[in-house]
């Protein structure tokens, strides 16, 4: 009884919120200046040769606003 309720619950909140994903992984390997980044211990890596994954879930709504007491024309 528990499973159906909380498959229930789970797609009511995920259907009100939006998740953005960041990864700039393809991006730091197409860069040749960040293939012998790396290669020695201790050394700093560049800002724009680090791996990044990221999600963002956000909640609010940023959908317009529809009229409802508009007269169709037919």
């Amino acid at each position: 009884m528990r499973l159906p309720l909380l498959i229930a619950a789970t797609l009511i909140v995920s259907a009100c919120s939006n998740v953005e994903t960041k990864d700039t992984t393809a991006a730091v390997d197409a860069n040749p200046a960040c293939l012998s980044s790396g290669g020695q211990p201790g050394a700093a890596e560049a800002p724009w040769c680090k791996r990044e994954l990221k999600a963002e879930i956000s909640t609010s709504s940023k959908g317009e606003k529809i009229d409802f007491n508009k007269k169709d024309d037919d």
